[in-house]
């Protein structure tokens, strides 16, 4: 599968707010791209409004928090993706994506994971990244494969409950 060509246009706290009432055109013209009703369900929303709290706690951060919209080559949003918050004391930043259904199993989760690694690279405090999948989440554990990451244990978590911790550790000079 050849790997696809995507960017990020990063969601800024107006364009989640108006997810998270549900106002799709609203948030839209704030990005500047058409979103599709994905970034409107109950996951999507309980994320934006979730999200908002972090910058509202620590607007410094938010360049870390902010979820980011996957965009296609041409100019289609497929999905999102980001980083849980800015790196912790030990310099791990966890990542997270999801792609529409609608665009499934055309290689953007890929994509995505290779951008937010290049991200991580890029920052000098990242020295970890972490994943946490669900175990019966066969195309995200697919889709970590191949890419360094080693699974360093498991937590519950009430939200989504049982997740497998997967860890990459970034080289000295800050490259995966």
């Amino acid at each position: 599968m050849t790997l696809r060509e995507i960017h990020f246009v990063e969601l800024d706290g107006a364009a989640m707010s108006a997810l998270s009432k549900g106002d799709l055109a609203e948030a839209g013209r704030l990005v500047g791209v058409c979103l599709t009703e994905y970034f409107l369900t109950d996951q999507a929303r309980w994320l934006w409004r979730y999200r908002l709290d972090q910058i509202a706690a620590d607007p410094h951060n938010a360049r870390w928090m902010a979820r980011q919209a996957i965009v296609g080559d041409d100019g289609v949003v497929v999905g999102h993706a980001g980083f849980h918050g800015p790196p912790d004391e030990s310099g791990m930043v966890e990542i997270g994506y999801s792609v529409d259904p609608a665009f499934r199993r055309r290689g953007y989760a890929r994509a995505a994971l290779v951008e937010l690694l290049r991200r991580a690279a890029a920052e000098l405090d990242v020295r970890t990244v972490r994943a946490t999948i669900s175990p019966g989440n066969v195309a995200s554990l697919a889709t970590i494969a191949g890419f360094g990451f080693v699974q360093v244990g498991e937590q519950w978590d009430a939200e989504d409950g049982l997740g497998l911790v997967f860890e990459k550790t970034m080289s000295a000079s800050g490259h995966a």
